[in-house]
């Protein structure tokens, strides 16, 4: 009857996305799960090796796929999984606010066609979420109306219309249907065709703040791919003869393998028949070790070898739609609401029943309707197979259907919507675990939290495009809807969501409501697979006019304001104190974390709610964050970013990740740094003096940069830029690695008596160039053109004659030198003293040309584009990578991995952020109504490949105390810098006023990272300073004038009590205007 996801360790492992907190402790996790549910974590699956074809899942033809365009979804589905989307057709079934959010979402995925089918017209009540109908659209045909505005969103998507009947015949045509707000009846017709004729169906259906979603792919289906997680690998150190046999890995780091998972190997010396063996499969003994294959009778394992994760096909069963009715598996949402599925799934029939007797929904908030539902819902319990019937039937949460039943609400459509396209996109492609086969999903703490009975007059429909809300939350919400003031920060795929369904619920919409959004970036092409609100012909636009130009098309009535700047420090001055004080809340929409840190501490200072999101492909969470109730965004810090040793980049890579980042650098070392180096050189007279000043060995490294870029190096044509590749090439791939194995030969052993060249280190070999070798004249092709254009000097793409000159170019033959120095470990780097002999750095400088000597001469920086493909940047990404993996035997990686890690992009997804902000905005209600109890809100948390769902509660904010104040981060001293005779205070003045208002001695203060005061500073500087106005101090230490917008200071002070005893206390706001 229940279904929970495999693999639950797997749902989060980014940390960029997720902040430390969020994550749940899996042991506690498990332990509030039924063992019910947790049996199902060990039972049996049927597996097959993911490569094999089936007849359920037939081998893509050769189908072109736009990168430009797919590029964030492919690093989400994989290219596979892309062309099986790419031969689908779907049927999408009911036009309103659901209907249209799936076919949206589809539609962008790229799917092969789609037909829009409703047979009905618009209704005042539809303009509450189909957010493609307009007021001058009531009584025409919602798909008719729809189709050309779908049809817009990818022009790879055939998007047509239907408005027949469902017959066999006409649903034969298509390999997945989606029926939406159908009744139970019709569901059940249409669904015995599907699971008859092979045909794939997702059903789903949203009653105001109730939603519910249903699939069913057939009696086999083939998963290719249940996680989509990149498959782990991990070195080996050890195998044991044994049955099992138990392999050891090294313990640099967790092998993250799981029980039941299939493992490859290759390299192993000695026990070498496990390489190329046939998948095996695992148990996991611990984090380094776990057990294989009977290995009793191989050969002795000597060392090395690496072991590889395998995805595996799984094929699994659904059962039809009726034979599911009577018999459900519910996949959990809310674990805090265990029972409720099973209670839904009793309504939702009753509310069925309800509808067909009636021809209408109940009436919003009537309490005899809710009675009749009740009843029938009791009536459908009685008739129900015994494993399914409720002993005792939630009649409170059957009353709060029928009160909300007729609403439809933008946000609730948005997140069942954004489950319902993914469900399609997993019916197509076969990658991720679909929902098996029931999901039921309710928000009622969006509901007021007094429980105030609802007066049915306030909810009725009046004719407007908030009807379908009203019946909802009442007529008292919308006005406050409609005033409210809200900051969003980007426009970007959240900013996107987020201003649709703004525009939908009505925010900023009222006379005195305002939107502001701002974001400095302009439309690209790969902006359009998800970021709905823009077209191809937008693409060089600026995201915020255009996305708040589409937003006003969606409804004409909201207020929106649309900047271009970036918030931070420097901007100040435009989002300033009237700016902030003005505001309701604020909504991020940002890609990093940074500037997620600035608006949590702007929120924080104006005690503003704020409302937190991000996605990481299939993944996504939700924080909401409101003033005394709740920690900030700031309160946890994640995890930071695993760093891969220098060394390890500069001689010992053992993974492509390696080499990719050791490209990257490559990059920036060649075609930036030395341009700016040399640019600052020339035209900063001070430039030597301060560079001089430089710790270590800087001095000599940035000199020789200059030396290299105007002297040694310096080209004067195109042949000077190739002869330049061609000798670097040799230099990195060939000189550098013979000069590693001269230090250290392949046989040498460590202190220890092992092989030097073991475990993680892998014992490279150089390369001998050939012009014949495309990675080699791609690596040519691509350094010679960016040197040029560092040198303004115009670049070729002429292969044919770059091999011919090539072939002209000889190299001196290489002898390693004795006495050079390589280290072995970051530790060694570290210790290694430096030192610049005077003498020898003074004959070095006078190598340089003066800058006088070289008048108007410049050299262009190049800032590395990882989406042009025309710019040889990830085109000399990709060859340098390739050709040091080739040195040292790693597994080259293709253009697309190579363009993910290198490029450091965010896979996306538009069903993710459709969902996401769903969920966003379901707590936005709950905002505007002033909720103020800590549960009433909700953090998310989703992984829709898995599926998983999680939704706590905020953490509270940590409290703290000096004396008997009791405190929080919202909390903080407000000090009056201006005194009743017209003069600021001085630091003497501030000093006392805390020692006598609040009986605290500051030891030291602080505004920024300037340091105002300390009591161990010099007599003469603390004598001069005490006698000094506060602002005064703030614009000597940090030499920057206060602008006239600064009108308070935020001050940190070090304090100790009246005992001596240092304590923590709050900051000051110190008001100066």
């Amino acid at each position: 009857m229940w279904a929970l996801p495999l693999l639950l360790m797997a749902a989060f492992t980014d940390s960029s996305v997720f902040p430390a907190h969020c994550f749940l402790k899996i042991n506690d996790f498990l332990n509030r799960i039924p063992a019910e549910l947790t049996a199902q974590l060990h039972a049996p699956v049927m597996f097959k090796m993911a490569s094999e074809t089936t007849k359920e899942m037939p081998k893509a033809g050769e189908i072109h796929i736009d990168e430009g365009l797919y590029s964030r979804q492919l690093y989400v589905l994989g290219h596979e999984a892309m062309k099986h989307l790419q031969t689908s057709s779907v049927l999408v079934s009911g036009l309103r606010g659901l209907g249209v959010e799936i076919a949206k979402n589809i539609i962008l995925a790229g799917v092969k066609a789609v037909t829009l089918h409703d047979q009905g017209t618009a209704q005042w009540v539809d303009l509450s979420s189909q957010f493609y109908l307009r007021e001058e659209d009531i009584g025409k045909n919602r798909a008719e109306v729809s189709r050309p505005r779908l049809a817009e969103l990818n022009s790879y998507v055939p998007v047509s219309t239907y408005t027949g009947p469902l017959v066999e015949d006409f649903l034969s045509g298509f390999q997945v249907v989606v029926l939406t707000n159908t009744p139970l009846e019709y569901q059940l017709q249409v669904g015995e065709i599907c699971h008859n004729r092979g045909i794939k169906l997702v059903v789903a259906d949203t009653r105001g703040l109730f939603g519910q979603l249903f699939c069913d792919f057939g009696e086999e289906m083939i998963l290719v791919d249940s996680t989509g997680e990149q498959p782990l690998s991990a070195m080996v150190s050890m195998i044991t003869k044994d049955n099992p046999g138990v392999v050891t890995c090294l313990d640099e780091s967790r092998h993250g393998f799981e029980s039941g998972d299939f493992v490859t190997f290759t390299e192993v010396q000695g026990m070498s028949e496990l390489n190329g063996l046939h998948p095996t499969q695992i148990t996991v003994l611990g984090p380094y070790t776990f057990s294989i294959c009977d290995t009793s009778n191989f050969s002795d394992y000597i060392c090395g070898g690496i072991v590889s994760q395998v995805k595996v096909s799984q094929k699994i069963t659904f059962k039809s739609l009726g034979a599911s009715l009577a018999e459900p598996d519910f996949v959990i949402t809310d674990f805090a609401k265990y029972s409720r599925p099973a209670q839904l799934h009793v309504g939702f029939q009753a509310l069925h029943q309800f509808c067909a007797q009636h021809s209408r929904a109940p009436r919003p908030h009537n309490e005899g309707d809710a009675a009749e539902l009740v009843a029938l819902a009791q009536a459908v319990n009685a008739q129900v197979l015994p494993a399914v019937q409720q002993e005792n039937l939630d009649e409170d949460l059957i009353r709060k259907l029928s009160y909300v039943a007729s609403g439809d609400l933008a946000p609730m459509n948005a997140f069942i919507g954004g489950l319902a396209a993914q469900e399609v996109m997993k019916a197509c492609s076969g990658k991720f675990m679909p929902i098996r086969q029931w999901l039921y999903f309710d928000a009622l703490e969006c509901l007021p939290e007094d429980k105030v009975t609802f007066m049915e007059d306030r909810c009725l429909p009046r004719q407007n495009r908030y009807d379908g809300q009203v019946a909802v939350f009442g007529s008292d919400l919308q006005e406050k809807l409609g005033k409210q003031k809200y900051f969003l920060v980007g426009a970007g795929a959240l900013g996107c969501e987020l201003l649709k369904n703004f525009a939908m619920i009505g925010l900023g919409c009222g006379e005195d409501g305002q939107i502001t959004v701002t974001d400095m970036d302009t439309i690209e092409k790969s902006n359009l697979n998800r970021q709905f609100l823009f077209r191809p012909w937008d693409v060089t636009k600026l995201k915020s006019d255009t996305a708040a130009a589409a937003v006003r098309q969606i409804n004409p009535l909201i207020r929106v304001m649309s900047h271009q700047n970036y918030v931070g420090p420097d901007t100040e001055h435009v989002y300033d104190d009237d700016f902030f004080q003005n505001l309701d809340g604020v909504a991020n929409a940002l890609d990093n974390v940074d500037a997620r840190l600035y608006m949590d501490r702007r929120c924080v200072y104006y005690r503003k709610p704020l409302l937190e999101s991000g996605t990481l492909g299939t993944k996504g969470n939700v924080q909401v964050i409101i003033p005394y109730l709740t920690e900030s965004y700031s309160s946890s810090q994640d995890p930071p970013e695993k760093s891969v040793p220098i060394c390890t980049l500069k001689n010992f890579p053992n993974a492509i990740e390696h080499t990719l980042q050791w490209a990257r650098d490559e990059f920036e070392g060649l075609f930036k740094k030395p341009a700016e180096i040399v640019n600052h050189y020339l035209m900063d007279p001070k430039f030597v003096e301060q560079t001089l000043r430089l710790a270590g060995n800087q001095p000599l490294e940035v000199l020789e940069a200059v030396q290299r870029s105007l002297v040694l190096q310096l080209p004067h044509s195109w042949s000077d830029c190739v002869t330049w590749a061609y000798n670097h090439w040799h230099t990195q791939y060939s000189e550098n690695i013979q000069q590693l194995l001269y230090n250290f030969p392949p046989d040498q052993l460590s202190s220890s008596g092992a092989l030097f060249w073991s475990g993680p280190k892998r014992c490279p070999h150089p390369l001998i160039f050939d012009v014949n070798n495309t990675l080699h004249l791609d690596y040519v092709m691509a350094a010679a053109n960016l040197f040029a254009q560092m040198y303004g000097l115009t670049g070729s793409r002429d292969r044919t004659a770059v091999a011919t000159l090539l072939q002209s170019l000889q190299v001196p033959k290489f002898t390693p030198k004795s006495g050079i120095k390589i280290h072995v470990s970051d530790q060694e780097l570290q210790s290694a003293s430096a030192s610049i002999d005077d003498v020898h750095l003074g004959k070095f400088m006078a190598t340089l040309p003066s800058p006088v000597m070289l008048p108007g001469f410049k050299m262009y920086p190049i800032d590395f584009e990882k989406d042009d493909d025309n710019n040889f940047h990830m085109d000399f990404i990709l060859a340098a990578s390739n050709l040091r993996a080739e040195n040292y035997d790693i597994s080259p990686a293709d253009r697309h991995k190579s363009k993910l890690i290198a490029g450091k992009i965010i896979p996306a997804i538009a069903t993710t952020t459709a969902a996401i902000v769903g969920l966003v905005c379901l707590e936005l209600y709950k905002v505007v109504q002033g909720h103020q109890q800590l549960e009433s809100y909700k953090n998310s948390f989703i992984n829709l490949a898995l599926p998983f769902f999680s939704f706590s509660a905020p953490l509270p904010p940590t409290h703290h105390q000096y004396y008997d104040h009791d405190w929080t981060l919202w909390d903080r001293f407000e000090v009056q810098g201006m005194q009743p005779d017209g003069e600021e205070m001085t630091l003497k003045q501030f000093l006392e006023y805390f020692k006598r208002e609040h009986r605290l001695e500051i030891t030291m203060l602080s505004q920024g990272v300037s340091m105002l005061y300390s009591m161990f500073m010099p007599a003469t500087k603390l004598k001069e300073r005490l006698n000094q106005r506060i602002t005064q101090i703030v614009s000597s230490v940090s030499k920057q004038e206060l602008g006239r917008h600064v009108r308070t200071l935020v001050l940190e002070l070090c304090c100790n009590n009246q005992s001596g005893e240092d304590i923590e206390v709050p900051y000051v706001r110190y008001i100066i205007r």
